[in-house]
C-alpha cells in the first residue's frame, strides 16, 4: 500500500500581504531555529513568494543525494550571478559537471598536500606583524589571509595589504547585494540606480579588474605558472573552446569570494571560542607546540594537529557559516511522505540544524571532544559543513586544511584576548559572522623558532 502523500503544512502566525516576513526579518537566527518545531518540513510565506523549508536531515539528505536531479541551485544562488556568467557555484547541470571535473583536480585532497607550503608562508608575514598588547579586528585579520592563502595557492597572486582590503572589500559589498537581492526578490530592484546598487556595481568593476589583471599576466608569462588560473586559461571543452576571459574571471571571482569568506568567518569565531574557553586555548597551545617542536609547520604536521582539527568542526558546528541554502524544483518530487511541485523555491539552514538538541547533546555548548571516536556521533547527514551529494563544496579539504595551517601559525605566537566589555553577536548575512571581534594580542614566550611556551 503507497503512504499518503502529503502537502507541507504552513508554518503558523501567518500575516496577510506579508506572511511571515516580519519575525524572518527581525530575528532571521532565532525564526530559523524555531521553524524546526513546526516539523520535517514546512512552507513559509515572504510577502507574495512561498518557499518551503526542510528540517529534516533525512529529507535533506535524500533532496541533495537521490532526488538531486530535481533541483536547481535555486533562489539565493541565482542572485549570486551578480558576479557575472555562470561559475562553478551557480552553474547548472550539464556545464556544472564539466567545470567541476575540470577543477576538481587542482583541489583534490592530495593536491592540497602540496599547497601547505605556500599557505604558511603567506600567512605567517601577517600573523608575524601583530604587535604584543594591539588590538586586532579579528575579522577583518582572518578574511585578509585567508584571501590571500587562496590568491597566493591557486592564483600565484599575493597582493600588498593596501589592494587586497580593496579585493576583500569588494568581495563582501557583492555578497551583501546578493543576499539583499534574495530576502526581496524583485528582480526589477536589482537594475535601479539605487546607493546599495551602485555600490555593488562598482565593487565588481573592481573585482573584474584585479581578476583581469592575474589573467593577463598568465597570459604574458604562460611558462611562469602551474595553477588554477593557467588551468582555466588553457583547458578545453568537448568541442576544442577554451573558456572566454569572461568565464574565467566569473570563475575565479566566484572561487575566491567563497574560499576566502566561509574560512575566515569560521577562524574568527573559533578565536572568539578559545578567548572564551582559556583550557581549550591551552590545550590547542599545548598541541602546536608539541607537534612543531621548533619547526616550521610543514604538510607532515598537519594530520598530528587532531585537536586542533576537531576545534575547526566544532567552529563549523556551533557558528556554521550558513544559515540559510537553498535549492528550487525543476520538476515535481517526492520528499518522504511529502509532495513538492515543480517551481518550488526551497529554503535550509545548517545553523539552524547543527544546534538542534535532537540531533547534538548540548548544542549550545562548544564541546571540540564531542567529535572524538569514542564519543556518540550524530546521525548521517545532520552534520554537513560542506554539503553532501553532487553539489557538495568543492573546495573543503583547501578550506579544511588552510584553516588548521591558521590556527596553528596563530597559536604558536599568539594569546587573543577579548577586549573588555565588548559584546559579541552573530550577523546572518550572506554567512553568520560576528557582529564585530575587536581582540586583544597577547605574544606568547617564544621558547625557539616556530614555537611557543
Amino acid at each position: 500500500m503507497t503512504a499518503d502523500i502529503h502537502v507541507p503544512p504552513t508554518a503558523p502566525r501567518r500575516v496577510p500581504l506579508i506572511g511571515h516576513a516580519l519575525p524572518l526579518l527581525r530575528n532571521r537566527l532565532e525564526y530559523v531555529q524555531r521553524l524546526r518545531t513546526y516539523g520535517p518540513i514546512v512552507r513559509l510565506a515572504v510577502g507574495p513568494k512561498s518557499i518551503t523549508v526542510i528540517n529534516s536531515h533525512e529529507l535533506l539528505q535524500e533532496m541533495l543525494t537521490r532526488k538531486s536531479q530535481h533541483f536547481n541551485k535555486g533562489l539565493l544562488f541565482d542572485k549570486l550571478k551578480i558576479f557575472g556568467g555562470d561559475p562553478l557555484p551557480v552553474a547548472e547541470g550539464r556545464q556544472h559537471l564539466n567545470r567541476r571535473r575540470l577543477m576538481q583536480p587542482a583541489l583534490h585532497h592530495k593536491q592540497v598536500g602540496g599547497y601547505i607550503a605556500t599557505m604558511r608562508d603567506t600567512a605567517e608575514p601577517s600573523v608575524a606583524a601583530w604587535r604584543d598588547q594591539e588590538t586586532l579586528d579579528v575579522c577583518n585579520e582572518m578574511q585578509l589571509m585567508a584571501q590571500g592563502v587562496v590568491m597566493a595557492a591557486l592564483f600565484s597572486s599575493n597582493p600588498d595589504r593596501g589592494p587586497a582590503q580593496t579585493i576583500l572589500n569588494g568581495v563582501d559589498t557583492v555578497f551583501k547585494a546578493a543576499l539583499r537581492h534574495a530576502m526581496v526578490p524583485i528582480s526589477a530592484l536589482e537594475r535601479l540606480p539605487t546607493p546599495g546598487n551602485r555600490r555593488a556595481w562598482a565593487a565588481n568593476t573592481v573585482l573584474s579588474n584585479a581578476i583581469e589583471a592575474i589573467i593577463a599576466d598568465h597570459r604574458a608569462h604562460p611558462d611562469a605558472y602551474e595553477d588554477l588560473v593557467s588551468l582555466l586559461l588553457t583547458v578545453q571543452d568537448e568541442t576544442g573552446a577554451t573558456l572566454t576571459d569572461q568565464e574565467v574571471i566569473a570563475e575565479v571571482t566566484a572561487l575566491l569570494a567563497a574560499g576566502s569568506e566561509t574560512t575566515a568567518v569560521t577562524l574568527a569565531w573559533l578565536f572568539h571560542e578559545l578567548g572564551r574557553n582559556p583550557d581549550l586555548e591551552r590545550r590547542l597551545h599545548e598541541e602546536v607546540d608539541s607537534v612543531l617542536a621548533g619547526e616550521p609547520l610543514a604538510a607532515a604536521h598537519i594530520p598530528q594537529l587532531a585537536f586542533t582539527r576537531r576545534l575547526i568542526d566544532e567552529t563549523l558546528r556551533l557558528h556554521n557559516p550558513a544559515w540559510i541554502l537553498t535549492r528550487r524544483t525543476i520538476s515535481p518530487v517526492q520528499l518522504g511522505q511529502f509532495s513538492l511541485p515543480a517551481d518550488t523555491d526551497v529554503m535550509w539552514s545548517p545553523y539552524a540544524m547543527h544546534r538542534d538538541p535532537d540531533l547534538f547533546p548540548d548544542p549550545l555548548s562548544f564541546d571540540p571532544d564531542r567529535w572524538l571516536p569514542e564519543r556518540p556521533q550524530p546521525p548521517r547527514g545532520a552534520f554537513m559543513p560542506f554539503g553532501v551529494g553532487k553539489r557538495m563544496c568543492i573546495g573543503d579539504q583547501f578550506s579544511l586544511t588552510e584553516a588548521v595551517v591558521i590556527t596553528a601559525l596563530v597559536a604558536s605566537r599568539w594569546r587573543l584576548r577579548p577586549t573588555p566589555g565588548a559584546t559579541v553577536r552573530p550577523v546572518p548575512a550572506i554567512t553568520v559572522h560576528p557582529s564585530s571581534l575587536d581582540m586583544i594580542a597577547e605574544a606568547r614566550v617564544r621558547v625557539g623558532a616556530g614555537s611557543a611556551a
